[in-house]
């Protein structure tokens, strides 16, 4: 759990020098740091979709991720779980950014994989090189929007704790595709939060998120058809 801790912290400490690079910078800078937040989200979101994974089963678990998502209500719950968290003088942008940053932070196959190893290994490698990447990221999206990132390295905290004390359990009933199947999906949602940091579209990310879930599961069935 001490490596989890540790990639929490940097988090924390990555949004605070964020934080401090929000109060003095023009708004100009900031859109050139969300533009610059955009890109690098859509990079990796494009890295980790590349897969020889069932196209059909990703595009499944995207569309009855996003059914379910949408009928629950996801994006609209977490954000308004974040602001819950807002104090005086927090701009409108407290929710997206504990939203945007969690998903950011937590789709990626390095918090399962690197959290398994920790777990079951004692490898905290994967871990540790995702702290720098987040910390990295934390400046970003905190210099966007603001003191909301600081509050999802709980959610860090918690996701990839699970996966450090229950990796020895579910490891083997995921495998590597069913690893690989939530790392694209997660792939997908990061293509898909990069759009609104362009400005190009702002979709609903977090009702997607049921993907991650469902992607190893159809990933699994679809293996048994012959196509």
């Amino acid at each position: 759990m001490l490596v989890t801790l540790i990639n929490a912290l940097a988090v924390i400490l990555g949004g605070s020098i964020g934080l401090l690079m929000k109060k003095h910078v023009s708004s100009n800078f900031q859109s050139v740091v969300m533009t610059s937040a955009g890109v690098v989200t859509l990079i990796l979101g494009i890295d980790m979709a590349m897969t020889d994974l069932s196209v059909l089963a990703l595009l499944f678990s995207l569309i009855f991720g996003g059914f379910i998502g949408a009928a629950l209500k996801l994006d609209e719950r977490i954000e308004g779980l974040g602001n819950k968290f807002k104090r005086e003088g927090d701009d409108n942008s407290f929710g997206k950014g504990f939203l945007d940053s969690s998903i950011l932070f937590c789709s990626g196959a390095m918090a399962i994989v690197g959290s398994i190893n920790a777990g079951t290994t004692g490898d905290n490698s994967l871990i540790l090189i995702k702290s720098v990447m987040d910390g990295f990221m934390a400046v970003v999206f905190a210099a966007t929007y603001g003191r909301g990132v600081l509050l999802s390295s709980i959610v860090v905290l918690i996701y990839q704790g699970f996966f450090v004390v229950a990796g020895s359990f579910i490891s083997p009933i995921l495998g590597e595709s069913g690893i690989g199947y939530i790392a694209a999906s997660g792939g997908f949602l990061l293509i898909i939060l990069s759009m609104g940091l362009l400005g190009i579209k702002e979709f609903k990310t977090a009702h997607y998120i049921p993907a991650l879930i469902i992607s190893p599961i159809l990933g699994h069935l679809f293996s048994y058809l012959p196509i």
